[in-house]
């Protein structure tokens, strides 16, 4: 009898090992927990950026990655998308100058759209400002020249043929105007050849506000009435973003057929400006670990305030102070054992990978309303700032209640909005 009890006892346990641990595997899998980052290979392309950039050309091989499934040749706009690297080259001596100059430039761009919101929300309006004109002694008179495309985009140009001229625009998702008032040299190699005319006033030159040198002008995606894909009437759009550091170049396509496998969430409009592309985001988690943050943090309000929203212009992504501080938290939990390293410029959590050639970090994803998640790569939110090893958490904090998922959360993932259908889509892997 002892030895019968032994048996089934040893039974049960074969049993439950065999059949149980499948079970406990799926619901705690290690892949949800911790990701893998390629140190290594990521200070590789740091260092060989600046070699490209030595040459101050496009790229000879123009690598294009196209998405799959093919879309119609008939119904879709497709054009040509490039980082901004490998169209002109940087300034910067090194690849520590270049990233506070991108943070720079971030800063800016965020500065620029919370304002924006500012006045939406105290209800006051472009007729309302009167513009203040001070006068200033020559010689008194200095200040820094940047960019106009501080306030936009200006990381990724395309190139677009413009009657029978062709142009090299640099594009973002807001302002939602579409401008190409500004000079530019002649650009080749115009992915599209399609001819496109429209019967609705053209934007123009009117708003032009600055221009990158070089650049004909904007590519306005935003939910305007002046925006591109408004001029065109397109149903949706949706384009890639490579690596800041690449040299590959991806496409910015109008009425393309998604991807049946994206990771959808509902698009939210905010009634008091049309401009920018809010998402229904619910909840983040770390380590597979649902973050307790209210819900309510991420929700626009009937004033319009609050929400997030997904920007190709901004760099970072930023969220609500309480949203941050528990995210970080969390992530700072999961690296414990990794050695930390002082903060640069709006990062407060980096780290010394000098020593490592790669190193597990904890899982970041994104919960929307409808149920779905997109988990990030480890690249898209642990990223170099220098050249020797040094690696930052790509997130930051704001004060605003406005929170911002920018492009380097969405690189390597094609990013599509379906206008008619008001749903955003996530596509990983699929340029």
């Amino acid at each position: 009898m002892g030895k019968m009890g032994f048996f089934s006892l040893a039974l049960f346990v074969a049993f439950f090992a065999i059949f149980a641990s499948p079970v406990l595997s799926r619901t705690f899998p290690l892949t949800s927990k911790a990701a893998l980052l390629d140190v290594a290979s990521t200070l590789s392309k740091t260092q060989d950026l600046f070699s490209l950039n030595s040459q101050n050309v496009l790229p000879s091989k123009h690598q294009v990655r196209h998405r799959h499934p093919p879309v119609s040749p008939d119904s879709s706009l497709i054009f040509e998308l490039h980082p901004r690297l490998s169209v002109r080259g940087t300034s910067e001596r090194d690849y520590g100058t270049l990233t506070l100059a991108r943070l720079a430039r971030d800063s800016a761009r965020v500065k620029a759209i919370q304002t924006r919101l500012d006045l939406v929300s105290l209800d006051i309006k472009k007729a309302d400002l009167t513009p203040l004109e001070v006068e200033f002694e020559e010689q008194k008179l200095e200040g820094p020249v940047i960019s106009g495309t501080s306030q936009g985009s200006g990381e990724y140009f395309c190139r677009v043929g413009v009657g029978n001229r062709r142009l090299k625009l640099t594009w973002c998702s807001t302002p939602g105007v579409t401008s190409t008032g500004c000079n530019a040299h002649p650009a080749r190699n115009v992915t599209s050849k399609r001819t496109l005319s429209s019967t609705r006033p053209s934007a123009a030159g009117i708003t032009t506000r600055g221009c990158f040198v070089g650049a004909a002008g904007l590519i306005g995606l935003g939910g305007g009435p002046l925006s591109f894909p408004s001029q065109i009437n397109a149903s949706s759009f949706s384009y890639c973003l490579v690596d800041r550091d690449s040299d590959s170049a991806s496409t910015l396509e109008f009425n393309s057929v998604p991807s049946p496998d994206a990771v959808t969430a509902p698009l939210v409009r905010n009634s008091k400006l049309d401009t920018f592309y809010y998402v229904d985001l619910t909840g983040i988690s770390v380590a597979g670990e649902l973050l307790p943050i209210p819900p309510s943090t991420f929700q626009l309000n009937d004033n319009g305030n609050g929400g997030v929203i997904v920007d190709s212009g901004t760099a970072v992504t930023r969220l609500q102070t309480e949203a941050y501080n528990s995210m970080r938290d969390a992530f700072k939990k999961g690296t414990k054992d990794l050695p930390s390293a002082n903060d640069v410029a709006l990062f407060d959590t980096c780290y010394d990978l000098s020593s490592r050639k790669s190193v597990e970090v904890p899982t970041v994803a994104f919960h929307f309303g409808n149920g779905k998640e997109l988990s990030l790569p480890a690249k898209n939110y642990m990223i170099p700032v220098d050249s020797s090893g040094t690696f930052c958490f790509a997130f930051a904090p704001t004060s605003s209640s406005l929170g911002i998922i920018g492009n380097v959360q969405q690189q390597g993932t094609r990013v599509s909005y379906d206008l008619t259908n008001s749903l955003i889509g996530f596509s990983p892997n699929k340029c």
